[in-house]
């Protein structure tokens, strides 16, 4: 199952036979059996691309049958793409209107560019609402933010691959590309500034306005939204968003009409803080949680943030309280503290130079999750202003 607790359908295509050594009208009554056993209730697709080749690609002829078969019953003609590589993602894998409807997620592991670019082309032509169900992930640690991936089945084609990938990017930023703030900063700048820089200009306030805004909007109009943190938004909207926190500008997320917005505002602010609210000093710290006895992580997650300094303990304790309560509501917005944690672990802490490493993503992953689940026992000794 998923972290929402819908069933996974994975498809490989590495494990995909030479087209003619393939029995196609059996892998047809195949692919409706597995389908067929599922769809009734929300599902998700995960499609690993990586492994389809000219030798095992679905031939055209075969999709037309595929097409001519599922037509009524399964298929939307829109599917129905001028590319042998498209059409076997879509025809094979999901785009079937009967389960259209209970497909909740289709996720696309190592897409090519060309895949990129063949749904662009045509994007208009499917609707809105079932576009966003697809998600595109570049490695297979993406899936971790999404699914129980310790229970995945993943070829071992699939794990070279990605191993190959990965250590192609060794030693490189892959991380979001920072903007620079304007040198000097504005008075009003809100993003990649520091803490004490933005406290400064603020009259002394120590919970950043855009933190206080988004937390805030999201408390009263967010906390039993399905997926929060997860979903995306406008990437051209965020940037406008910004932009008008950074001129000191009001924003308004009701005229924007979706509850994402300012959940990515907040991520983005704490992924472009110069240094991370956990501060680099942290970090090596934080990846021995692992080490420690499960008894004992809780009280070194407390000592580990007591020696924050106190605006980043502060800060950080009001963004904890906050997705601690989002974490309450897991039943309505299927966001535990461990989905949480996936989401927000590395927007709170990375190391001083290059990326975390995959490795990495556990330890961080649990520290944030621990602090998230144990908020009350693991903040509760020590007083903040205010309070």
């Amino acid at each position: 199952d998923d972290n929402s607790g819908r069933k996974v359908i994975t498809f490989s295509c590495c494990r995909m036979p030479p087209s003619h050594q393939l029995n196609h009208t059996r892998l047809l009554e195949y692919l409706k059996y597995t389908l067929d056993q599922y769809v009734e209730n929300d599902y998700t697709v995960v499609y690993f691309h990586y492994g389809l080749k000219s030798l095992n690609k679905p031939s055209l002829k075969w999709l037309q049958t595929a097409y001519k078969e599922f037509d009524r019953k399964y298929v939307s003609k829109i599917f129905v793409l001028p590319s042998i590589i498209f059409q076997s993602l879509l025809t094979i894998s999901f785009s079937f209107p009967r389960y259209k409807k209970n497909l909740k997620a289709l996720y696309v592991v190592h897409p090519t560019n060309f895949i990129k670019i063949l749904w662009n082309i045509f994007k208009p032509l499917i609707s809105h609402k079932f576009g966003k169900k697809i998600t595109y992930l570049n490695y297979l640690s993406d899936l971790r933010e999404h699914l129980k991936y310790d229970q995945l089945s993943i070829p071992q084609e699939v794990i070279r691959h990605d191993e190959n990938l990965r250590g192609k990017q060794k030693g490189k930023l892959t991380a979001v590309v920072k903007v620079p703030p304007p040198r000097p900063p504005l008075p009003t700048q809100q993003f990649g500034v520091s803490l004490q820089y933005i406290k400064d200009k603020n009259k002394g306030e120590l919970i950043p306005p855009v933190m206080k805004e988004t937390v805030s909007y999201l408390k009263r109009k967010g906390l039993q939204v399905e997926g929060l943190f997860r979903r995306s938004a406008s990437i051209q909207t965020i940037k406008d968003v910004q932009k008008l926190y950074n001129q000191g500008k009001s924003v308004n997320f009701d005229d924007y009409h979706d509850i994402h917005i300012p959940a990515v505002i907040l991520k983005t602010f704490l992924r472009e803080l110069p240094q991370p609210l956990l501060t680099f000093d942290c970090y090596d710290h934080i990846l021995g949680i692992t080490s420690v006895e499960s008894s004992l992580r809780v009280t070194r997650c407390k000592q580990i943030i007591q020696g924050l300094p106190e605006h980043n303990y502060i800060v950080l304790k009001y963004l904890i309280c906050f997705l601690h309560m989002v974490s309450q509501e897991s039943i309505y917005n299927r966001m535990t503290a461990s989905s949480l944690a996936c989401v927000f672990g590395l927007n709170l802490v990375w190391p001083s130079k290059g990326t975390a490493s995959l490795s990495a993503l556990v330890p961080l992953n649990l520290f944030t999750e621990l602090l998230i689940d144990f908020y009350t026992n693991i903040f509760n000794s020590r007083t903040v202003p205010g309070e």
